[in-house]
C-alpha cells in the first residue's frame, strides 16, 4: 500500500510560513533628548536550535574565525507534531479541480489530515532594552492566536488558513556577575500552529451524469423513483440557432451550465 512516491512539501511550507511573519523585525537606537533615530538595523532571523546559537556565542573567536555572533538575533524551529483528533472529518470525502480549460482532465484528492505543529522562537539580546523591543514587535499580534493563509497545494489551489497560537513566553538571563563571560539575554515563545497534512492527488474522469434512486423506507409495497443528471448547456455551442440536446453533448466542466432532470418510476 504504501511506497507510492509524492511530496507535496506542506511541511516545509508551514515552517517557512511561520519564519516568515518575523522576518521584517528591526531594532532602534533612540536619542532620548529629541526622540531622533540614531541607529536602525534589521534583526536577523534563521532556522535552527538555541543550542546552536548559544554555542556560537560561548565559543572563543579566536577559534577558526574571527568574530563571535552578534546580537541581536533570532532564531526558529519546529520542535515536534501531532494528529489532532478535534479538527478529523470523512477520512473518504474528495474534492476535485479542473486541470485544463477543455474540462477533460480533473484532479481528486482526500481531505487533508489535521496536524498541529509545535514552533518555538527565540530572541537572543545582549540588553533588556534590545530583547523588550523586539519582544514587543511581537506579543500584540498574538491574541492568542493569528491566522496565515498557505498555498498548501498549488496545482489544485488549494489554500488553507492555519491559526498559529502563542502558547507561552519564558525568560533567561544568562549573567553570573563574572564579567569575563558575555552577558546575553533570551526569550522562548512557544507556539502550536493547526495545520493539515495532505496525501497525493490523482487524475480523475469527469463525471457527465448523476443518477439517485428515491423510495419510501416501509414494509408495505413501495414504488422507486430514479432521477437522473446530466449537464444542460446555456449557450449556443454548435452554433445553430438553438439550445439543445447537441449543445448539451459540447459543455466542459469548466464552463457555466444547468442539469437536465429525468425522472423514471420502476
Amino acid at each position: 500500500m504504501f511506497g507510492t512516491h509524492f511530496y507535496n512539501e506542506i511541511i516545509r511550507r508551514n515552517i517557512v510560513g511561520f519564519g516568515t511573519l518575523f522576518n521584517n523585525i528591526s531594532l532602534k537606537k533612540i536619542d532620548p533628548s529629541d526622540n531622533s533615530v540614531l541607529e536602525e538595523e534589521k534583526v536577523p532571523l534563521a532556522y535552527g536550535p538555541k543550542a546552536k546559537f548559544l554555542t556560537r556565542l560561548e565559543q572563543n573567536p579566536d577559534v577558526g574565525r574571527k568574530i563571535a555572533i552578534t546580537l541581536p538575533r533570532l532564531y526558529f524551529e519546529m520542535t515536534g507534531i501531532q494528529y489532532d483528533s478535534s479538527r478529523k472529518t470523512s477520512p473518504v470525502q474528495k474534492y476535485r479541480k479542473v486541470q485544463i480549460e477543455d474540462g477533460n482532465e480533473v484532479a481528486e484528492q482526500y481531505v487533508p489530515v489535521p496536524y498541529t505543529l509545535d514552533f518555538q522562537l527565540g530572541i537572543i539580546a545582549k540588553s533588556q532594552d534590545d530583547g523588550l523591543q523586539i519582544l514587543e514587535q511581537i506579543l500584540p499580534y498574538f491574541q492568542p492566536s493569528f491566522n496565515i493563509t498557505l498555498n498548501m497545494i498549488p496545482d489544485m489551489d488549494e489554500k488553507k488558513d492555519v491559526a498559529i497560537t502563542l502558547n507561552n513566553v519564558q525568560y533567561d538571563d544568562a549573567w553570573d556577575d563574572n564579567f569575563l563571560e558575555r552577558r546575553y539575554i533570551v526569550w522562548e515563545l512557544s507556539f502550536t500552529a493547526k495545520s493539515y497534512i495532505y496525501g497525493p492527488y490523482d487524475q480523475a474522469s469527469v463525471i457527465n451524469k448523476a443518477i439517485v434512486y428515491e423510495g419510501i423506507n416501509a414494509t408495505v409495497p413501495q414504488r422507486t423513483t430514479k432521477v437522473t443528471y446530466t449537464p444542460k448547456a446555456l449557450q449556443d455551442y454548435n452554433t445553430d440557432g438553438t439550445i439543445d440536446y447537441q449543445d448539451d453533448q459540447l459543455v466542459v466542466a469548466s464552463d457555466d451550465f444547468g442539469f437536465n432532470e429525468g425522472i423514471e418510476l420502476l
